[in-house]
């Protein structure tokens, strides 16, 4: 009786060409499915406006986007010489060296608090994430015409008066202390409850077999369990969140432009004035100097990629056991 054998013949050209695009069992495929809108839109949104920007920085271009002459890195130069410039990069500086602390303890303790709910977790959890969905444009003018407006009846002067306090003109004067008190107050309110959440499943990601080995072990009081046990395994999780923080903090502009709007272009207070708005008036201002502007967008890019290394180097983050 004949005995059946496999067949041998290979697939034609365009069947294996089609196979091993698609990959086993249409991997490749499916994976290009659900990436390829995300990857499009990077190319679009992100990656050909930083490269337009670097082009457009190399060429003098005043009141169009069209290049007219080539200069070179004369632009950077300019930018790096200009104490405007320089005096908005301090302002960021100072802006970072208050919100990211103060946010990063903030999401911690909440998260902490949160986590230690029997019921109602989920109800607090989006009570404090409802702030992350509101408009910085909208929180703002929230901030500036309700809560810090300077008025008898705002209500950060009626809390100083119930305490004995004089009412202030938050954002008349311009001292550094009074209306940083309006910006920071806001970014904390509007972001605390994002990084809540992570640090909230970072939490959730720690076995409950090491809190009592722990207790075990003779650790009792609560710090010393949030010291040994907690802190190192939300490392990764607080390296993501430092990281974030430092970009959030480089690409401040809606706080600063819409509650520091009844100054002028030219008369911003001290440390009121960072670099996003700055470049806002050298690029769409009146002499609409797109050369410039774009190479202090340059600059500022670059400056938030080197940032971002240094740090995640410093902090472990994407290092090999910062899991936990």
């Amino acid at each position: 009786m004949p005995v059946a054998r496999a067949s041998t013949a290979t697939p034609g050209p365009r069947r294996s060409w089609w196979l091993r695009l698609a990959g086993p069992q249409n991997n490749n495929l499916w994976f290009w499915v659900f990436v390829g809108p995300f990857l499009l839109g990077l190319i679009a949104f992100v990656v050909v406006p930083i490269g337009w920007s670097v082009y457009l920085s190399l060429f003098e271009a005043r009141n169009t986007v069209s290049p007219t002459e080539f200069v070179g890195l004369r632009n950077y130069g300019d930018m790096l010489s200009d104490p405007v410039f320089r005096s908005s990069l301090t302002t960021f500086l100072a802006f970072a060296a208050f919100i990211v602390p103060l946010t990063f303890l903030c999401s911690l303790g909440l998260a902490l608090l949160v986590n230690r709910l029997g019921v109602a977790k989920a109800f607090f959890r989006s009570v404090f994430f409802l702030p992350v969905a509101c408009s910085y444009v909208v929180a703002s003018m929230i901030w500036k015409l309700s809560i810090f407006n300077g008025v008898r009846f705002g209500l950060a002067n009626t809390v100083l008066r119930a305490f004995g306090m004089e009412g202030r003109q938050w954002l008349s004067r311009p001292h550094p202390p009074q209306y940083w008190v309006v910006i920071v107050s806001e970014r904390l309110w509007l972001q605390v409850g994002f990084y809540m959440l992570l640090f909230l499943a970072g939490l959730q990601r720690i076995p409950q077999n090491l809190y009592e080995a722990a207790a075990v072990d003779g650790a009792r009081s609560a710090w010393q369990t949030f010291r040994y046990i907690t802190l190192p395994q939300l490392r990764a999780t607080s390296a993501a969140v430092v990281v974030l923080l430092l970009i959030n903090a480089f690409q401040a502009f809606d706080e600063f432009f819409n509650l520091m709007s009844n100054f002028a272009a030219g008369t911003y207070p001290p440390y009121a004035r960072p670099p996003l708005v700055y470049l806002y008036y050298v690029a769409l201002g009146r002499n609409q100097d797109f050369g410039h502007g774009s190479a202090g967008a340059v600059i500022l890019t670059a400056m938030i990629a080197l940032f971002t290394i240094v740090q995640g180097r410093l902090v472990g983050f994407g290092r090999r056991g910062s899991y936990g």
